[in-house]
């Protein structure tokens, strides 16, 4: 299992990453981030299998995964 970590501020809420993710693991926040954008947030932290689709497709280099383990260190 992965860990999905969103950098909110950087975050311009184009949605690539929650468009590529083939688990669902996210979707638009409804607030706002420093910058007037809905970042991500994450619905489900275990559906992620960490793919790093999210972070490979993000413009803004906002989002990134880590594997589960290596998180709780």
């Amino acid at each position: 299992m992965g860990q999905v970590i969103v950098i909110e501020d950087r975050c311009k809420g184009c949605g690539f990453c929650i468009a590529n993710c083939p688990r669902q693991v996210m979707r638009l926040s409804s607030a706002f981030n420093k910058k007037g954008y809905h970042p991500p947030e994450v619905v489900d932290t275990t559906r992620c299998v960490s793919y790093h689709f999210c972070e490979i497709i993000c413009p803004e280099f906002a989002i990134y995964s880590v594997e589960h383990e290596d998180f709780e260190e």
